[in-house]
């Protein structure tokens, strides 16, 4: 617990504190901790109307909704991205390689598959493998 938070919550330690202080330094403290007050009222304020506004806006595009005649699931439904929507296009494979009857195919990005670096490593070369 910080020293601020036990002085506040007990009014003897605060007293016991304040006798170790000067009056001037006293009218310091307290002048501080008077501003200190008055820029979390006005922050408290500032979050009081914000969310106020946010409220009127909700409550707006509520009556918005129930004019058109639609649901909020409705909505929430036709504005949800569709899976896949998102995805990027897809790449056409560059290489092809037949091994044991099975057919591996590869974009020549990203790692190299075991299956072609273990081609690659025994002496031949990609263009052998490339799909023309």
């Amino acid at each position: 617990m910080s020293l601020l938070l036990e002085l506040a919550s007990n009014k003897a330690k605060a007293r016991a504190a304040a006798k170790e202080l000067s009056v001037a330094q006293l009218e310091n403290l307290i002048a501080g901790f008077n501003n200190a007050l008055e820029k979390a009222k006005e922050e408290e304020a500032a979050r009081e109307a914000e969310q106020a506004q946010k409220s009127a806006r909700a409550e707006e595009i509520a009556s918005l909704i129930a004019k058109s005649g639609l649901t909020m699931e409705e909505v929430a439904l036709l504005t949800t991205p569709k899976a896949g929507a998102t995805k990027g296009k897809t790449v056409e494979p560059k290489y092809r390689l037949t091994v044991a009857g099975e057919t591996h195919e590869w974009t020549g990005r990203g790692r190299t598959p075991k299956v072609f670096q273990e081609y690659f490593d025994a002496g031949n070369s990609r263009e052998s493998v490339e799909i023309k």
